[in-house]
């Protein structure tokens, strides 16, 4: 005979993200549809790259700024990359 028991756990959920730019915070549950829209990089920098050797690096953005900064320089992609 099998004998159960009940168990609690615990589960890390997201509550809010930060834009690094402009540091909005966004709530997972209010602002789902502009938290869909937010870009996060993540990169590890090469032998001899101007971020550092080997260094690692993020960037959680929201649409808004990375079309402020980058927008003019972004072109769409019409194979859907």
């Amino acid at each position: 005979m099998i004998k159960y028991t009940t168990k609690k756990i615990e589960e890390k959920v997201a509550e809010n993200i930060e834009c690094d730019v402009c540091k909005k915070i966004y709530n997972y549950e209010k602002d789902w549809t502009e938290i869909q829209e937010f870009q996060m990089i993540r990169f590890r920098a090469g032998f001899g790259s101007v971020f550092g050797d080997g260094a690692a690096y993020r960037l959680d953005i929201c649409q808004h700024c990375l079309k402020d900064l980058l927008g003019k320089y972004i072109v769409e992609d019409e194979e859907g990359y």
